[in-house]
């Protein structure tokens, strides 16, 4: 080999780490699609047919979006939110447990392309499932988007949320009761007091303000508003306060990653 080939193979080498962790990500969760796409779906599907068979025809919402239209942005994000977060938090402490976590150390990757590989991953299965529950709702209801690009912007930057969080969360447990903790105690309540089922204006003035506080509560707003031009509160503020938070979980992931947090130890 000449000189300069063998110069230029290290660098080549280097760069096939984080498209290889990716496509391993993706493919993770494709190949078994029934149980981390299909069922998912089914769960939302469940939950709009008892929820729309009991109040559709008894509320209205923003004076004029049936309950059923009304359910199912919040019902595509949800299953973003907690797919997106199980995609890389499954991974990590699947890994962690096999004892094989050790391996993505081996590649010439840095941190930003490990905190990529796993976030976009994420954000691919997030996506894959709200469309699926958005096709399939059309049955229920002709909902079309009003404004596409608030729907993409809020679908995307959500996605980002929890698939950062998720990373962060993989990294922190050391087994699957520690995960599902963080599950149980953190993402499933902040998940169904932020709007999925209703209009925070319902509620009483106590969780009203609790609700303010609640960062998922934006991302089913501004989703929503994309469906139906109206919102709870200014999709500009929604966006600026998921955007704010996406980055500050950014920041701590990479710095995680950066530091090799129960990585290497």
């Amino acid at each position: 080999m000449s000189k300069p080939a063998a110069l230029l193979q290290p660098q080549m080498q280097a760069g096939l780490g984080f498209p290889t962790l990716l496509r391993k990500e993706l493919q993770r969760f494709w190949k078994v699609a029934f149980q981390t796409v299909a069922a998912p779906v089914i769960t939302a599907l469940l939950y709009l047919v008892v929820f729309a068979h009991v109040l559709e025809g008894h509320t209205l919402v923003y004076g004029r979006v049936p309950y059923t239209a009304f359910l199912i942005p919040g019902l595509m994000m949800m299953s973003m939110l907690q797919n997106a977060f199980a995609n890389p938090s499954s991974s990590i402490i699947q890994s962690r447990m096999s004892g094989n976590l050790v391996f993505i150390l081996l590649p010439p990757m840095s941190h930003y392309e490990l905190f990529g590989a796993y976030v976009l991953a994420a954000v691919a299965r997030g996506l894959a499932v709200g469309l699926c529950v958005w096709l399939t709702a059309l049955y229920f209801a002709p909902l079309m988007p009003a404004q596409p690009l608030w729907v993409l912007a809020f679908g995307l930057l959500s996605c980002g949320i929890m698939g950062t969080l998720g990373l962060i969360a993989g990294l922190w447990s050391e087994k699957f009761d520690q995960l599902s903790a963080f599950q149980n105690f953190l993402i499933m309540p902040a998940t169904f007091l932020s709007g999925v089922f209703y209009s925070i204006h319902t509620l009483p003035p106590f969780w009203l303000a609790v609700s303010h506080w609640n960062p998922l509560f934006y991302t089913i707003d501004g989703f929503r508003y994309g469906f139906f031009a109206v919102s709870d509160v200014s999709p500009w503020h929604s966006l600026a306060v998921v955007a704010g938070v996406f980055a500050a979980l950014m920041l701590i992931a990479l710095r995680l990653l950066a530091r090799g947090y129960k990585l290497r130890h």
